[in-house]
């Protein structure tokens, strides 16, 4: 349904080189991607497996941009940060098939997963620092009105405040919770709070494996030695055994850490990029992606092209569901560049027709945090003339700044 049906696949810029799966190569990838999930997970072969797997889970979030998903981002970029450490050397397979106990494993890759992890949380804290969440509790306000029917909660979820002190909940949770767990005397109820605050986010909205992740991944800001303390307060339960010595740590190369020091660098400065564009990021969407704003807006809309032949000004209303599937078609309504690939392509599909040049222009409306709809791209502008790129796109309307509407959750639930 996501990599194999589509006729049509929206792609990453500057991946438009990236394949598609045939039937059978799709489910044969998926098949060999879990048993190297397996072998990953118990550390066998694991030099092999898991960059193998690294590349397979890029290969597949690269195969169509409206599967895209921060949390299959963080996957990737946790799949690849494994693929390179020394997982392997203590309670593996390959550990046990070598006869090897390893005790010290270099510092640097314990805060580089810190440093990982902790830049996931504290940018979506800072997404979160704008006006709608803060101000208006929005789009926590809209998805709240729909769960007021649920038993114990439901009618909190119909108070109006409610959405508001949420808001700022998961506001001051993301923006500060990297600070709680760096420090020992905190880390425990923070720890605490992470798993409630995860638990009840998967409960409330559909928000995939991101919780999970998230839950598992805060464990790397406690020592290193936690899995072996925990083991032998275990085995002395059982029998009389020594403690073993804490997991020791050994510093890293200098050619290591300045490589470790630019990838953290680059995941500092590749969420802040939006910046240079001037504009609201939430509906213009020029760096949007890779910059962790989780659950920050939403959008929805609706798109009809407009082609019009150029050599006898015959005319078609064309919708995209002619070209996508559903779930294709709602997630390119929300985002300008996903809506000029299209463009190019009905261009392209007319031209091998025989129709010759056309011209494609979109009536695209757009409504962000429940504001009335509006132009997201420009309909007097032909989208076949214009380039995807990362420049500023001046093909985008410009955002409308409406105010966000207040309107009770227990009113918009009816």
């Amino acid at each position: 349904q996501f990599f194999v049906k589509p006729s049509f696949r929206f792609k990453y810029w500057g991946f438009a080189w990236v394949p598609a799966p045939s039937h059978t190569v799709g489910h044969t990838l998926f098949w060999v991607m879990a048993v190297l999930a397996a072998c990953v997970c118990v550390g066998a072969w694991f030099r092999v497996a898991a960059p193998l797997f690294a590349l397979g889970f890029a290969y597949i979030q690269l195969i169509d941009a409206t599967t895209y998903l921060n949390h299959y981002y963080l996957a990737f970029l946790l799949a690849g940060l494994l693929a390179l450490s020394p997982a392997h050397r203590a309670w593996s397979v390959d550990a046990w098939r070598r006869k090897a106990t390893v005790t010290h494993v270099p510092s640097g890759w314990l805060w580089l997963l810190r440093a990982q992890v902790g830049i996931v949380y504290t940018y979506a804290g800072l997404a979160k620092a704008h006006g709608d969440w803060l101000l208006e509790g929005q789009p926590l306000r809209i998805w709240l009105s729909s769960l007021t029917t649920l038993p114990v909660l439901g009618p909190l979820f119909a108070w109006d405040p409610a959405a508001l002190l949420m808001s700022w909940a998961g506001f001051l949770f993301d923006a500060s919770i990297v600070v709680w767990m760096s420090w020992r005397r905190t880390r425990p109820f923070a720890y605490a709070i992470i798993i409630v605050f995860h638990i009840l986010t998967k409960v409330l909205f559909p928000i995939g494996m991101f919780p999970v992740i998230m839950v598992l991944s805060a464990l790397v800001f406690f020592p290193p030695s936690w899995p072996r303390d925990l083991w032998a307060r275990l085995r002395r339960r059982t029998e009389s055994s020594p403690t073993p010595a804490p997991a020791a740590l050994r510093p890293w190369s200098p050619a290591i850490i300045t490589m470790a020091s630019v990838f953290v660098v680059f995941q500092l400065l590749m969420p802040l990029r939006h910046w240079l564009y001037r504009g609201n990021v939430l509906w213009d969407e020029q760096g949007m992606r890779f910059s962790w704003r989780v659950m920050v807006r939403e959008k929805n809309g609706t798109v009809t092209y407009l082609v019009k032949q150029a050599s006898t000004g015959r005319q078609w209303e064309i919708s995209p569901g002619r070209y996508l599937n559903h779930i294709q078609e709602n997630e390119m309504a929300g985002q300008p560049d996903l809506i000029l690939q299209l463009a190019h392509h009905i261009k392209r599909d007319f031209a091998a027709r025989g129709f010759g040049p056309v011209e494609v222009r979109a009536e695209a409306y757009a409504s962000l945090n429940g504001r009335p709809a509006a132009y997201l791209v420009k309909p007097n502008v032909d989208l076949t003339q214009q380039r995807d790129g990362i420049a500023k796109a001046d093909w985008i309307a410009a955002d409308p700044q409406l105010p966000v509407p207040r309107l009770r959750a227990i009113s918009a639930a009816h």
